[in-house]
């Protein structure tokens, strides 16, 4: 069934172009790479946080529902909150060892580079 719906084309104008294709701005996520090939990066973040603390892992390379994963599974481990959002994932307070410590005891231990910074 094609998909002619108009209410994704209500900003365009006619088009009198036979071979006019309309792009809706949807996007591909990237696939998420091996856990060899991700380059993962643990700070600590104090800027625009009312003075509060919270870490950052930023660097991963994957869909959005893995990222999600990865970040829930942080977050239940650490005992706090926090998001997950454009590829990286923030957990409130300062707690980089224990980031450290989690993601190389449950991903294989050198699966992921990690740096702390």
């Amino acid at each position: 069934m094609k998909s002619n719906d108009w209410k994704d084309r209500l900003g365009i104008m006619y088009s009198t172009n036979p071979d006019f294709q309309y792009n809706t701005g949807d996007e591909e996520e990237e696939e998420t790479l091996p856990k060899e090939k991700q380059l993962l990066r643990i700070a600590l973040d104090k800027r625009n946080r009312g003075g509060k603390a919270v870490t950052l892992v930023t660097g991963f390379r994957g869909t959005t529902g893995d990222l999600e994963a990865l970040g829930k599974f942080l977050k239940v481990k650490c005992g706090v909150g926090g998001s997950a959002k454009d590829g990286e994932i923030i957990v409130q307070g300062d707690l980089r060892p224990k980031v450290l410590e989690i993601l190389k005891r449950r991903l294989c231990q050198k699966s992921y580079n990690l740096i702390v910074c």
